[in-house]
C-alpha cells in the first residue's frame, strides 16, 4: 500500500478506534447507523434520520433479493448489515477498520440474531481480499472520504462486483467547482486529507471502469442538516458526556462540525447517492 493511502488507513484506524469517539458516535451520532441522515425536520431524531437514509439506499436496488450477498464497505457498527440481513434477507460482509467498532458490531449483531447472515472483516477498502465477481451489491456510506486512494477503492469495488451487480453509496464530498481550494482546508485538516470526492469525480471513475449510471441523487442539503443536527445534540447533551467522552474531545468536535456546516452554507460542499450497475 502506497505511503499515502497506509497515511490514511493508520489515521482512521487510530480514530476510530478511540475510547472519545466510539463513545461519542454510539451516544451521540446515531447509535447503529453513524451516517448522514435524510431529515424531515432540524428537530428530526438523528438515528431515525440515520436508518432513512439506509432505508432509501435500499429501495433504490433490483438485485436486493432474500439470498443476495452485499459488501458493505467502511460498515461502522453495522446498522446497515443487520437492516440488509433482517428487512431483506441478504448475507452480508462487513469490511471495516476498527477493531473497537467490529466488536460493537459482532455484539449487536449476535444480539439481534443475525450472525448467521452476516460476517464482521477487518481490513481497508484499498485492498479486497474477496475474489473476483463475488458481490451482488457493494454498499458504503460516508466512508470513501477517508481514504487517501479513492480511484483504488472504486477499482476493488468493481471487480468483486458480478455482473449486473450494483454498487450505491453516500460520501461527503466536496462540490464539483470550487473556486477556492483554500476555503475548504478546515474540513481538509478535519479528516487529515488534501481533498474530498465530488460528484464529477465518482462519475468519471466509474464509468471509466464500464459501470454504467443507475441514477444519482444530489441531497446536498441533507449534509448541512446532518452535521447543524448532531452539533446541537452535542451541546444540549454534553453535561451526559461526562466520563464517557473527554473534554478535549467534545472541543474538537465541536469545531470540526462547524466547520463543515460553515462550508456546506458558502456551498462548498455535496453529499447525495451514488448508484452504478456493471454491466450483465
Amino acid at each position: 500500500m502506497a505511503g499515502n493511502q497506509q497515511h490514511a488507513v493508520k489515521t482512521a484506524e487510530s480514530y476510530y478506534d478511540s475510547h472519545d469517539a466510539d463513545r461519542f458516535y454510539a451516544l451521540i451520532w446515531g447509535g447503529e447507523d453513524i451516517h448522514v441522515g435524510l431529515y424531515d425536520t432540524d428537530q428530526s431524531p438523528i438515528a431515525e434520520a440515520s436508518r432513512k437514509t439506509v432505508e432509501h439506499m435500499a429501495s433504490r436496488l433490483t438485485t436486493l433479493k432474500p439470498g443476495a450477498r452485499v459488501l458493505d464497505l467502511g460498515a461502522g457498527y453495522g446498522g446497515a448489515a443487520r437492516y440488509l440481513a433482517r428487512e431483506r434477507g441478504a448475507h452480508v460482509t462487513c469490511l471495516n477498520l476498527s477493531d473497537v467498532e467490529n466488536a460493537r458490531n459482532r455484539t449487536l449483531t449476535s444480539e439481534q440474531g443475525l450472525a448467521d447472515q452476516i460476517t464482521v472483516d477487518h481490513g481497508a477498502f484499498e485492498d479486497l481480499a474477496y475474489p473476483d465477481a463475488s458481490f451482488d451489491i457493494v454498499w458504503s456510506q460516508d466512508a470513501f472520504l477517508h481514504s487517501g486512494d479513492r480511484e483504488r477503492v472504486l477499482q476493488n469495488a468493481a471487480r468483486v462486483l458480478k455482473p449486473g451487480g450494483e454498487i450505491i453509496f453516500t460520501d461527503p464530498m466536496q462540490a464539483d467547482i470550487v473556486d477556492d481550494p483554500a476555503a475548504l482546508q478546515p474540513v481538509y485538516d478535519r479528516i487529515h486529507l488534501s481533498n474530498l470526492g465530488s460528484f464529477a469525480f465518482y462519475r468519471r471513475s466509474l464509468e471509466a471502469l464500464g459501470l454504467e449510471d443507475a441514477g444519482c441523487e444530489d441531497l446536498t442539503g441533507q449534509l448541512r442538516n446532518h452535521y447543524a443536527r448532531v452539533r446541537a445534540e452535542l451541546l444540549s447533551r454534553r453535561g451526559e458526556l461526562k466520563g464517557e467522552v473527554s473534554d478535549a474531545y467534545v472541543e474538537r468536535m465541536l469545531e470540526g462540525l462547524t466547520h463543515w456546516v460553515t462550508a456546506a452554507d458558502k456551498g462548498l460542499l455535496a453529499w447525495g447517492v451514488i448508484h452504478y450497475r456493471k454491466p450483465g
